[in-house]
């Protein structure tokens, strides 16, 4: 398959002569110097510190998360925007510009070309040369606002998952610098375009030399990118001269509100001394009060949530099977999700589990009816968990808590508290059931035992001192 021309990295530099003698007029220096600005208006932007950085800061990412970050969508989507930089500085469009430059009159040798008649332009091989270039460029940064574009939205997804949380935010900064960046660059690629095609022409009409034979050039770089991509080409509408006028306006205060505000500035307050109010303090109480009755009402969010669990209450209850239940209850759970109810959620979730099970149930041919009126009052308590919960999520409940929410020390204390009680209790029956001979008996034994005892220790600590 072929390439394009505009779509290589290097685009082969015709041979012919670079630039020919023309007749020079007021109109053909004032697009010669028209030309050079959008030049280095690209040139600017392309060579900007900016720029610079922010593809320097791409690098180091991409370097530091190579190992760690490999399979991860984001990295990908950040290796072809690095792709797409690196494509920008192979097909060396600053160079080309340059040699636009060199090739252009400056302004000394236009005024005297203006009186002289007749001047040295670029040719028409090297200024369709240069305009592949350019749209080569064009296209280029179209497809890495593209890329840019999608990188962001993979990253601000995963910082909504709070994942690398502190990474994504750095990478969306980075991102969304670069595309304005780019942006720019496309806007200035335009402009530079544009000004190209009329030095063509009057070039073109003077000494024809075609190069392109078998490609025409599109009229305008909207035309050639498509429609997807020629809003990016519109800049932002300037504020109207009605509007300015219309802020100033709302800028500036009547006579009357200045002269109480001066008032109000001048007026000095000490203590013991009354001070006298204007009329309009009533006024403003009044709305004060009435925003205040406003807000202590319910609100309508409020009201709506109300009104969505009585709804589900009233579609669990008419259910007449477990297959319509978990539609309900699945309506439910992305509604609940949607508000931000977390602890209903997670019941009904649970409850999903338990109705698709109970499905499979009914649909083997068993008698779940039963199962189906308790399952409805679980359902209704779990959108609206107020009361006493029943017997299964209770028991669920209970599990979670002895699984992994009771402290160490509380559960230790416990132990030990139940441990004493039982000791006591255990001594205490057997006392009661010795008689006093039986222990009287026992307490000599006892002596006897701990008197061996002291004995054979300390005979046993003479004879290892050899005494």
């Amino acid at each position: 398959m072929a390439v394009e021309l505009w779509n290589r990295v290097n685009v082969p530099f015709p041979s012919a002569v670079s630039a020919v003698r023309v007749p020079f007029t007021a109109k053909t220096a004032a697009d010669v110097e028209t030309l050079l600005t959008e030049r280095e208006n690209v040139l600017k932007l392309v060579r900007s510190e900016i720029l610079q950085t922010e593809v320097r800061l791409l690098y180091e990412l991409l370097y530091v998360l190579n190992n760690s970050y490999r399979g991860n969508k984001t990295f990908k989507a950040l290796k072809q925007v690095e792709q797409c930089v690196n494509r920008l500085k192979n097909m060396k469009l600053d160079a080309a510009l340059q040699e636009l430059s060199d090739l252009c009159p400056n302004r000394i040798q236009r005024q005297l070309s203006i009186k002289d008649g007749q001047c040295f332009v670029p040719s028409q091989p090297t200024l369709e040369w240069i305009c592949l270039k350019v749209l080569g460029a064009a296209r280029l940064m179209s497809c890495t606002l593209r890329r840019c574009s999608r990188a962001f939205t993979l990253s601000k997804q995963q910082m909504k998952w709070e994942e690398f949380v502190i990474l994504n935010v750095v990478i969306t900064s980075m991102l969304s610098r670069l595309w304005v960046i780019f942006r720019g660059v496309l806007l200035a690629l335009s402009g530079l375009y544009r000004q190209l095609l009329e030095l063509l022409r009057d070039v073109a009409r003077v000494q024809p030399m075609p190069f392109l034979t078998d490609f025409s050039l599109p009229a305008d770089l909207a035309q050639f990118l498509g429609p997807s991509d020629a809003l990016l080409l519109t800049k932002p509408a300037a504020p109207s001269r009605a509007r300015q006028e219309k802020k100033q306006a709302a800028k500036k205060l009547p006579a009357e509100a200045k002269k109480t505000c001066t008032q109000k500035r001048k007026l000095k307050e000490d203590l013991g001394v009354a001070v006298i109010r204007g009329v309009g303090l009533a006024a403003d109480r009044k709305s004060f009060f009435k925003l205040c009755r406003t807000f202590t009402e319910s609100t309508p969010k409020q009201t709506s949530r109300v009104d969505r669990r009585h709804e589900f209450q009233k579609q669990v209850r008419g259910a007449a099977s477990f297959s319509h239940m978990e539609i309900h209850v699945d309506k439910m759970i992305r509604w609940c999700k949607s508000q931000r109810m977390g602890k209903e959620k997670r019941l009904l979730t649970f409850l999903q589990l338990k109705c698709r099970q109970m499905k499979c149930l009914e649909a083997a041919g068993y008698n779940v009816q039963r199962k189906l009126q308790t399952f409805k009052k679980e359902a209704c308590w779990a959108s609206s968990p107020e009361g006493s919960a029943p017997k299964t999520l209770r028991s669920l409940a209970s599990r979670r808590r002895v699984h992994g929410r009771i402290r160490f020390h509380t559960l230790r204390r416990f132990v030990m508290r139940g441990g004493v009680k039982r000791k006591e209790q255990a001594g205490q029956q057997t006392r009661a059931r010795l008689s006093g001979d039986d222990q009287r008996s026992r307490t000599a034994q006892e002596a006897t035992c701990r008197s061996t005892d002291t004995h054979d220790d300390i005979d046993d600590i003479f004879a290892s001192a050899g005494l």
